[in-house]
């Protein structure tokens, strides 16, 4: 039976109110007349001692003057046991108000004298504590064992307490709470690991002082993993806590590296800017010399934009300065990434997307060392801008672009670029079209125009080339116009043209010099205009083709479906290279043998946007797109049937050129893609070569009239091809192939019914029942629908291959190019044998010297608070490896542990 009381005081009254019940007293309150008789009894005010002339509520309370500021309201799930008028003691579930205050246990007494209540946990039938005291105000929440508190001096004395503060726990020892919410602490323990009763690490704090959503100050303190103390100790400790965004110093870590010696890392200070930017500069230095800065920064606007940026100088000293063996490089990285929401502006986009480093960062950053930038060959950076004006089809961008090739230290810059596209439109289509479209409507055409200056260079020759001489800069213009019209019903006929205009500022003149034998070039820098066109005329078509397979097979495959499209085009161009367009240039020179030749030239080879070609053109092509599917029968398909593709697509393309007067037929291009399964296509293309070859009068190879296919060698040989492909193999790989993914499904989804319909049916049974502690640890373990422990181990494999095939040597005794292989091989993969455990690695594969180029791989084992992980690299030159344990709270994320090797000693270790 539940009892309630509330104490209210004032300077007027005090007044008393309880109800209790328990089986001793049942009966002897009813008797003595309800609830006014069974307070008599509890304060000890016996029926004779009334005086019929002073009222019975004068009788039975005092009025009593108090100082407090608030009532203090009391209640108890059990009983309340009144000693007198001011001592109650309270059993089961007791709570205890009194203003901004809130005390709970399972037991209270309370001294109304003294304006202090104890409070303390009452131990169960197996000896556990049962409803510890937990008190409340405004700081925050804390749990105890045990606890006295004076609720009119809002001081208190506790035992064994546990409080969140920030990230972190506070627990055990003895605790003094102040006026002031400060709290003192003796032998108390401060840990980020949730486990209050056995926390996996904590620090040993000899006193300390808490204020509350502030910091905890201590005195010496030291580490303890696993019950274990540790030699690692602070003369004193300072805990920030704060629920607000702000500034503060980023504390360092050291280590050491072979090579540089020992080293401060990560060390600076974190600007808080405001509620969108922030940034952090931190810096490195190391004991033999090296050292660097770092800026990162990140940004965010809801509806508007994100991104990152990171800027990082490096200066690198290995050596003794005077040795052989001293070198000082400097080096630096920027990457930048920003993305634009997709609702900020309907009409404008910008996105950038930045990785740029010099040739020799990865090789000298120790973050490096274990991750994917280490082995990148190229880099590339790319930040665009499209603004599409509204209502029309314009639209204007701008560009730059930086590439890099770590091998050689290259690179390829393009900036400022621009970009002026008007989208296909048909200007002759009229605005409000009535009866039937005529033809001139059908005409369509768009416009590009681009502007581009580029610069390829090595780095350090990069900032020493000229602006005007050495950087390549043009405009283009093209206006392609096509129109599409349907003949004879089942034909297509697009007639089309297109017109090109380029803008140069340099022309390159050749002459021969006698003197010294050789080509000199003259550049020459103006405005120049150089424009082309080219006309064509297509006509395309569908053939389709049906073919029933033999009744004897089997009536599993009912159709096979093939489909060719075919494509004719005529195409025709003048000769650009005569002396009528001036595109051209010619010079005259006497070779060994005498003989008087002429060299016909291009004056704008180093164009961007390349020149027009050289040679009359009228030229037919040829197309053929082929489709084969086929339709079998299906259970698994609503209609019973459903289509395979045997081939998606085969294409065979080639062109024959009426105006060349030699070597009239181009090279055969096929492509094809097959689907092989749901998640894997394969892609493939080649060239083939359909023209022999011989020795000119100088012994160089060069291409004959003499096709292949007249002098028996087939319609063309092998020139070129490559393929490459990407595949996954994880868990539900090998269950998909093998029928056993949707049963495991099926099983799983039954089981998680059965679980569901036990949880209903017993839920009523469970209302108002403790909880069985052993539930809880059966609920961590998954067990198979045949009730054995579901054992789960992730896994997944990834290859990356590239294979490729091109003309390579020459060999003179077949009079044919020798064919050379290209391959490329890159896996990674990762398997999880355990919750906590985790492998993982990535490699590449050297086939032109038959061994691994290199490897990355990585061990990381979950422990609840701590992380731990091991990096190595096992071979190639850069053998080495890296150790890393520390707390996952991000408050002590300088309790950590790092060790670190390089190159030079990575061999000593395994």
């Amino acid at each position: 039976m539940a009892s309630i009381a509330v104490l209210c005081f004032g300077q007027a009254a005090a007044q008393h109110q309880a109800q209790a019940q328990s089986r001793g007293q049942a009966s002897a309150l009813h008797d003595q007349g309800g609830i006014a008789a069974a307070v008599d009894s509890i304060a000890g005010v016996k029926p004779a001692d009334k005086k019929t002339s002073v009222p019975a509520d004068t009788a039975r309370f005092k009025k009593i003057k108090v100082d407090l500021d608030h009532a203090v309201d009391f209640s108890a799930k059990d009983s309340i046991v009144m000693y007198g008028q001011n001592n109650a003691h309270m059993f089961g579930s007791s709570t205890v108000n009194y203003g901004d205050v809130q005390l709970t246990a399972q037991q209270l007494n309370m001294d109304m004298d003294k304006h202090e209540i104890y409070a303390v946990g009452v131990p169960d039938t197996t000896g556990e504590l049962q409803g510890n005291p937990v008190f409340k105000d405004n700081s925050g929440e804390y749990e105890s064992r045990e606890m006295t508190y004076n609720y009119k001096t809002q001081k208190g004395l506790i035992k064994n307490i546990v409080t969140e503060q920030g990230e972190g726990y506070l627990t055990g020892g003895i605790t003094k709470k102040m006026d002031n919410g400060d709290y003192y602490m003796q032998n108390g323990k401060y840990t980020t690991c949730d486990n209050h009763d056995h926390p996996h690490f904590y620090f040993q704090l000899t006193k300390a002082k808490v204020r509350p959503k502030k910091d905890v100050v201590t005195g010496p303190a030291y580490m303890v993993l696993e019950d274990l103390p540790l030699p690692l100790a602070v003369p004193f400790g300072f805990f920030p806590f704060s629920e607000k965004y702000h500034s503060g110093i980023l504390v360092p870590t050291f280590g050491e590296d072979y090579n540089r010696g020992f080293y401060f890392r990560n060390g600076g200070y974190y600007f808080a800017i405001n509620d969108y930017v922030d940034l952090a500069l931190t810096g490195e230095i190391y004991t033999r010399g090296s050292w660097g800065l770092t800026a990162q920064s990140n940004y965010s606007k809801r509806y508007k934009y994100h991104g990152s940026f990171n800027a990082s100088y490096l200066t690198t000293v290995t050596g003794d300065k005077g040795e052989d063996d001293y070198s000082k490089m400097h080096n630096f990285s920027l990457t930048w990434t920003h993305s634009q929401d997709s609702k900020a502006n309907p009409n404008m986009t910008f996105s950038a997307s930045v990785n740029f480093a010099t040739s020799g960062y990865s090789r000298n950053n120790l973050d490096s060392y274990y991750n994917s930038s280490f082995t990148e060959n190229t880099k590339s950076s790319t930040v665009n801008w499209t603004y599409k004006i509204p209502d029309s089809k314009w639209s204007v961008s701008a560009t730059a672009s930086i590439a890099q090739r770590s091998a050689d230290s290259t690179l390829s810059v393009s900036f400022p670029n621009f970009t002026v596209t008007l989208s296909q439109t048909a200007p002759f289509k009229r605005k409000h079209a009535v009866g039937n479209e005529r033809w001139y409507e059908k005409i369509k055409l768009s416009y590009t125009g681009r502007f581009q200056n580029s610069l390829t260079a090595k780095e350090n020759e990069f900032f020493h080339k000229s602006l005007v001489k050495d950087w390549r800069n043009a405009v283009s213009h093209s206006i392609p116009v096509s129109a599409t019209f349907n003949v004879f019903k089942y034909f297509n006929l697009t007639p089309s043209i297109t017109m090109n205009d380029r803008m140069y500022t340099s022309k390159i003149r050749q002459q021969w010099d006698p003197n010294a034998s050789a080509v000199v070039r003259d550049t020459s820098y103006n405005f120049y205009n150089v424009f082309d066109f080219n006309m064509s005329l297509g006509l395309s078509t569908k053939i389709y083709g049906f073919f029933k397979p033999l009744k004897f097979l089997g009536d599993k495959v009912q159709m096979i479906r093939h489909v060719i499209t075919p494509t004719i085009t005529f195409s025709a161009s003048p000769d650009f290279s005569t002396r009528f367009w001036g595109y051209y240039g010619h010079y005259s020179y006497t070779d060994a043998s005498g003989s008087e030749r002429t060299v016909k030239y291009p004056y704008f080879s180093n164009g961007l946007y390349g020149y027009p070609g050289s040679g009359k053109t009228g030229m037919v092509s040829f197309n053929f797109a082929n489709n084969l599917e086929m339709k079998v029968k299906s259970d698994q398909d609503s209609t019973g049937f459903k289509k395979v593709s045997l081939i998606e697509n085969l294409t065979l393309s080639q062109s024959y050129n009426f105006a060349a007067d030699s070597l009239r037929w181009s090279n055969l291009s096929t492509s094809i893609l097959l689907r092989l399964t749901k998640g894997f296509n394969l892609n493939l293309s080649a060239t083939w070569d359909v023209y022999k070859y011989a020795l000119n009068e100088a012994g160089t190879p060069v291409r004959v009239n003499k096709l292949r296919l007249l002098h028996g060698g087939g319609w063309g040989r092998l020139a070129s091809t490559g393929t490459s492909f990407s595949y996954t193999l994880n868990n539900s790989t090998f269950k998909k192939l093998f029928g056993r993914g949707k049963k495991d499904d099926d099983d799983n989804k039954k089981k998680q019914q059965e679980d569901e319909h036990k949880d209903f049916s017993r839920g009523s049974e469970d209302d108002g029942k403790p909880d069985d502690p052993r539930k809880e640890q059966d609920n961590t373990i998954a067990l198979r629908p045949d009730g054995y422990m579901q054992w789960d181990c992730p896994w997944s494999l990834t290859f990356n291959y590239s294979l490729t095939y091109g003309y390579g040597s020459f060999n003179y005794k077949k009079l044919e190019y020798n064919g050379r292989w290209t391959q490329n091989l890159s896996m990674n993969g990762n398997i999880k044998p355990t919750k906590n455990w985790n492998f993982s690695f990535s490699a590449s594969y050297n086939f032109d010297q038959h061994k691994i180029a290199y490897m990355n791989c990585s061990v990381t084992r979950e422990m609840h608070c701590f992380t731990m992980s091991a990096s190595f690299v096992p071979v190639g030159p850069y053998k080495s490896y890296s150790f890393h344990i520390a707390v996952k709270s991000s408050i002590l994320s300088d309790v950590k542990y790092d060790k670190h090797s390089s190159y030079s000693n990575g061999v000593q270790w395994y």
